[in-house]
């Protein structure tokens, strides 16, 4: 189940979880959460799974990675799952994540017009192909909005010594929006735009846009799942969230993500320790 509210109003049963995560009834949580995962239909293929075995319902809140943690260290969360390592690492040392778990992998690729008017087309670095866009005055399209995709886009940015922003309205448009509405502005526009593999499998607004740009390391795209810590949040339900984190990071967990697949292409690899 997917919501967008607020934890007020949202009923949270207060049952003991007992050793057999089983025999937890009438439980719930809530997960702070990329929309990536969201938008891939990955949790309605993970999701009833869980329930059926543990009797614990999830309800995921599908924001951009900042906005996810932004909510999460609000308090108005369980669990945390997001894709922007360097910030979840910042969350736990502040103290509002207990322990940070690597999860799953996919990658970033750049989509753009079949045309190709900055000539990118099969190019393997993703810096040299970003300065290639800004030099040619192509259109790119931003999220813009402090998600782990943005987030990404920007480092790749600032690697290649360009600042985007001096482009901001004019070749360089950002939507301050998720990642579908993102990839629809672009193909509106014929615009260039980097997105996570798996969101470009499930997008079907595609029209003539093709992958230009993958296969560099620096589009490796790891998601991590993190318990918000309930000593700084009396309201977290600490060991169902635990049981959902444990449960994911298991041999059974991982060979579900694993197992998820969309047009014949798998769109997560799991990777927990």
């Amino acid at each position: 189940m997917f919501v967008k509210t607020s934890r007020v109003g949202v009923l949270v049963a207060a049952l003991f979880l007992g050793a057999n995560a089983g025999a937890a009834q009438d439980q719930s949580i809530i997960v702070q959460s990329t929309t990536s995962t969201a938008n891939s239909g990955l949790y309605d293929h993970l999701l009833p799974m869980f329930s059926e075995e543990t009797g614990i319902e999830v309800n995921v809140v599908a924001v951009g990675t900042g906005q996810a943690i932004r909510n999460a260290r609000n308090c108005d969360g369980d669990v945390l799952l997001v894709h922007a390592k360097p910030a979840e690492e910042e969350f736990v040392a502040d103290g509002m994540g207990v322990e940070r778990f690597d999860l799953m992998y996919n990658d970033f690729v750049i989509v753009g017009p079949d045309e190709d008017p900055a000539g990118i087309g099969g190019m393997t670095d993703a810096q040299d192909s970003l300065e290639r866009i800004a030099e040619s005055g192509a259109l790119f399209a931003s999220r813009g909005d402090e998600s782990g995709t943005h987030k990404k886009e920007t480092s790749l940015w600032s690697d290649t010594g360009v600042d985007p922003g001096e482009g901001s309205g004019e070749w360089y448009r950002e939507t301050g929006s998720g990642m579908g509405a993102t990839l629809n502005a672009a193909v509106g526009m014929d615009a260039y735009v980097m997105t996570d593999r798996a969101t470009w499998i499930s997008f079907r607004n595609k029209g003539d846009f093709v992958v230009h740009v993958e296969g560099d390391e620096d589009l490796f795209n790891q998601y991590g799942v993190i318990l918000v810590n309930p000593e700084k949040c009396g309201n977290v339900n600490a060991e169902a969230g635990q049981a959902f984190i444990d449960w994911l990071i298991s041999e059974t967990g991982q060979e579900a993500i694993g197992a998820y697949t969309l047009n014949g292409q798998q769109l997560f690899f799991p990777n927990a320790d």
